[in-house]
């Protein structure tokens, strides 16, 4: 799969050109400039022309700032003046009309106001992603009502806004399997998947906790319609608890992962510390070990632990501590609790077992350091 940027640095190497300048003061920034750069062009606002005289800079195809270039981006009221080397049109030729990324509101009216709030700033978040790293108009959006027209704050007239139903739509486009990202889907989104046509993500949020189930439902209608459904979901590390699960989140994990990376890799790209302290919260108790000392109870872990997982969840020290306490726990180095189990006896308990201790000067090796 290939981004506009990538077509446009194709096009640029294959003409010889290796910078370009400027003569208009909108002059992309970021990380990928020619992916911007490109997008403009697609959009119809300007084209890389000829110059008679050279600039005074200019950027390489990596993005670097270089010396003078006789080829240059202008505006569309300057195109006229020069010759066009590249416009629009020749990206748009070689662009693939696949994979679309689209967000189903199907149930947008189950959402109360303030959910409905959020759905509409993912949403402009998620366009934000697609411009990044892919191309705005394979991304649509369906089921647009007059509601969420005012709610909106995409630039609606840069993706497809379809206010019909996404079979419609999936039929206008000849498409009859898609891939529908469901958390509570059995099947893992795998290689084999990401060469369908067309990904659905819901445009759901449920902050009251009450639309469990609603993305299948989303299958179950184009299932109704004809739409062959592959419902898959994300997961790390085979759990989907530590995936982040905002619109905006979905939709970068799914194109990184359309562009070669793994899907652990991916997602930790987009995963912030409070998606992070999910996970913590489900994998530090399954690692503790039980003491039972001079009668009182402690649950401990290796303080090594915070090593360990930090290798795949996004955690700072200070994320770690604060599961701990949480959960009523203490960390110990390895080393410690290599002398507590030498000198503890297991015994078993309807808890699965737990080391005891009966010396009480044994208690102050528990001691949280």
């Amino acid at each position: 799969m290939k981004k506009p940027g990538d077509v446009l640095r194709e096009i640029l190497q294959e003409k010889g050109i290796k910078s370009v300048g400027t003569l208009s003061r909108k002059w992309p920034s970021g990380r990928d400039i020619y992916q911007e750069l490109a997008l403009l062009l697609l959009e119809g606002d300007g084209a890389i022309v000829e110059l008679r005289e050279e600039t005074a800079e200019s950027w390489d195809l990596n993005g670097k700032k270089v010396g003078p270039s006789k080829y240059a981006y202008v505006r569309p009221c300057f195109v006229e003046k020069f010759k066009v080397i590249v416009d629009g049109s020749e990206i748009a030729k070689r662009l693939p009309d696949y994979p679309w990324i689209i967000v189903d509101l199907t149930f947008w009216n189950r959402h109360i106001p303030k959910e409905k709030d959020k759905v509409a700033l993912q949403l402009r978040e998620t366009y934000a992603v697609v411009r990044r790293m892919y191309y705005p108009r394979r991304f649509a959006i369906t089921w647009v009502n007059e509601e969420f027209k005012k709610k909106n704050k995409v630039p609606l007239e840069k993706v497809v806004s379809y206010e019909g139903s996404t079979a419609d739509f999936l039929r206008e486009k000849g498409i009859n399997r898609v891939v529908l990202l469901d958390p509570n889907a059995e099947e893992v989104l795998s290689r084999e998947d990401l060469q369908e046509r067309a990904f659905i993500i819901g445009g759901i949020v449920d902050m009251k906790g009450d639309k469990k189930g609603t993305t299948a439902k989303i299958g179950e209608v184009l299932e109704k319609e004809g739409i062959d459904v592959l419902r898959r979901k994300i997961v790390l590390r085979g759990d989907i608890v530590g995936v982040p699960d905002r619109i905006n989140h979905i939709a970068e994990i799914l194109l990184r992962m359309l562009y070669g990376e793994d899907m652990e890799k991916a997602i930790l790209a987009v995963q912030a510390p409070t998606h992070a302290r999910w996970r913590l919260r489900k994998e530090i108790p399954k690692r503790k070990i039980r003491y039972l000392i001079d009668g009182k109870l402690y649950l401990v872990v290796e303080k090594e632990l915070y090593d360990e997982l930090k290798q795949w969840l996004n955690i700072r020290w200070e994320d770690f501590v604060k599961v701990l306490r949480e959960t009523g726990m203490v960390a110990l180095e390895r080393r410690r609790i290599h002398h507590l189990n030498k000198i503890s006896v297991f015994r078993f308990d309807k808890s699965g077992g737990k080391r005891v201790i009966l010396l009480k000067r044994a208690a102050l090796l528990c001691y949280d350091c």
